[in-house]
């Protein structure tokens, strides 16, 4: 029994992963672009940003937020194979097929979760160029964080790709939904006056949380999160996220119309 569960989970699992590193041009997409949009708005804003009591410089600031960032891109492009599997006709033979819904939606997701933490990691390497020092305690946790926030960030690009036939309405949809969420979580700029409809959004966005939790570990101490939610109920509130996000593509996939 459990070898009928856990078989379809890898197996889409490595599907997943296969199609990624066959693909170079969806790695130079998810790694590039964060890349340089860290790189020009962190040395163009950089003489303008100041946050309050610490010598923090904007370079620094924004690399939490472009991590975050690279694993949005990998969540777009591992779920838009959501898409090509059905336009394959891929998708059709394993709905038909005596697997568990729970097992499709999982191993679509941890795909793209491990995809969204490889990403990071590799983007890592360049912390000691923003003046961010990782010591070898944080690693694990780091990692454990990178996991969890591509899952819940592929949980969330599956939802909106699973009923979708068109990947130019995909990727109208995702920058429509998913960038206005990472540019209010935190990522480019602090929480302003806690009254106002920026700080009540951000508040409300999931993402802030996967922010706060990515420099969380980058901070263990007070500098650099300051005004951030704290690491348990980011981990919380981003757990619980990742948890519902899969919840509903399960229910998704039971009450598509090729389903048997």
């Amino acid at each position: 029994m459990a070898g009928n569960f856990v078989q379809p989970v890898m197996a889409m699992w490595q599907r997943e992963i296969v199609r990624f590193y066959r693909q170079r041009n969806r790695i130079i997409g998810a790694l590039a672009t964060p890349l340089v949009f860290w790189f020009l708005i962190g040395s163009g804003l950089g003489g303008a940003f100041r946050l309050p009591n610490t010598e923090m410089n904007y370079l620094e600031y924004f690399f939490p937020g472009t991590l975050v960032l690279i694993m949005l891109f990998t969540a777009i492009f591992s779920t838009i194979s959501v898409i090509e599997d059905r336009r394959e006709g891929y998708l059709q033979g394993v709905l038909v097929a005596p697997v568990s819904p729970i097992a499709i939606a999982l191993g679509k997701c941890l795909g793209g979760a491990t995809l969204a933490m490889l990403q990071g990691l590799l983007f890592c390497l360049l912390a000691p160029f923003a003046g961010i020092s990782i010591g070898i305690a944080q690693w694990p946790l780091l990692l454990a964080v990178f996991f969890i926030v591509g899952l819940g960030l592929t949980g969330l690009g599956f939802l909106v790709a699973w009923p979708m036939d068109s990947t130019a309405g995909f990727h109208a949809i995702m920058n429509v939904l998913l960038m206005p969420m990472w540019l209010l979580s935190g990522a480019l700029f602090p929480a302003t006056g806690p009254q106002s409809w920026v700080s009540w959004a951000m508040a409300l966005n999931p993402v802030t949380y996967a922010v706060a939790l990515v420099r969380r570990v980058l901070y263990p101490g007070d500098s650099g999160v300051m005004h951030v939610p704290g690491l348990w109920l980011s981990l919380a509130v981003f757990g619980i996220f990742g948890l519902v996000t899969l919840a509903i593509a399960v229910r998704m996939i039971r009450r598509w119309p090729g389903r048997h």
